[in-house]
């Protein structure tokens, strides 16, 4: 079991606790603002402003509002960035769905060139955690109007037929090159001064895997949390994804007449245990990432 901890404001823990709704724990642990369990990972936050995340993958999750105390990502640091990068010619990408139970797993690269960033400044595009559904959803629309962009969706059913084959991380590094290739060939011969992947593991080991795939895209890439935050590229392709992955779900809900959640909690394990009884496994598939605990958990309620 890992574990990694992050020191952050009162502000910055609030962000974590919106986040983390879905997977809160009512249980309370002594000094804590509040703690959650995602996907096998326990977070606790405490007052002092130390988060502490605990489990397998649990220095990747950290790494998603950070830099731990555990883990020392080669280009996670801002001096490792070129100078005045926010007003550089930028491709980003990032992804969306990764810890949801329901839904696909959507990853978008987008190109915002220098020309394009005063017009997604007055969209008033930004990190998506910050932004409403419904203010994701009319942006998305606007912003594909204006920047070119690659989005890949991977619905349930054919990530289930992937997942035994590739991890969680090596599944993201084959989605994020793919994107990122096809993009880089849609806007050719303009070359991106940079790439900019939204961090969620180390560059070793994205270049571990990303050098298992036929076409890799190796140069001029860069890696740090919160992405969006230092350019409007992965802040336009996090907007892009998070609209993607809510229309899936939308889809969903009205096949199956109910409402989909999204997250991993209760309401997730108790849809999950309608639907076994509904159509059994084969049923589940389509809809689910299967090898969530939540399937276990679903299981045991039926």
């Amino acid at each position: 079991m890992s574990s990694a901890v992050l020191k952050l404001t009162k502000t910055e823990i609030q962000k974590l606790k919106s986040y983390y709704v879905d997977y809160l724990s009512s249980k309370k642990v002594p000094y804590s603002e509040f703690s959650a369990k995602k996907n096998g990972i326990s977070i606790t936050a405490y007052t002092s402003g130390k988060v502490l995340f605990q489990g397998n993958n649990a220095e990747q999750e950290a790494a998603r509002w950070g830099n731990s105390a555990t883990s020392n990502p080669k280009k996670a640091a801002t001096s490792n960035l070129p100078k005045n990068f926010a007003s550089l010619a930028v491709l980003g990408s990032d992804e969306v769905g990764n810890g949801s139970y329901f839904g696909p797993l959507c990853v978008c690269a987008a190109f915002a060139d220098k020309d394009h960033l005063a017009a997604l400044k007055q969209l008033g595009v930004k990190d998506s955690k910050m932004l409403t559904d419904p203010q994701i959803r009319q942006m998305a629309v606007a912003i594909k109007e204006l920047i070119p962009y690659r989005l890949l969706v991977v619905n349930p059913e054919k990530y289930n037929e992937i997942q035994p084959k590739y991890n969680a991380v090596r599944m993201k590094v084959a989605l994020h090159n793919q994107a990122i290739r096809l993009l880089l060939s849609d806007i050719a011969p303009t070359k991106p001064e940079a790439i900019l992947i939204d961090q969620f593991t180390s560059e070793a080991n994205y270049m571990k895997y990303v050098k298992q795939e036929a076409q890799a895209v190796k140069e001029k890439i860069y890696f740090i949390t919160k992405g969006e935050q230092y350019h409007l590229s992965v802040a336009a392709a996090s907007i892009i994804s998070r609209a993607s992955f809510l229309e899936e779900l939308d889809k969903a809900s009205l096949d199956l007449g109910v409402k989909v959640p999204s997250g991993a909690g209760r309401p997730s394990d108790e849809l999950a245990a309608k639907l076994l009884r509904q159509g059994g496994i084969e049923l589940l598939t389509k809809y689910a990432k299967l090898h969530f605990a939540n399937t276990e958990k679903a299981q045991k309620l039926v």
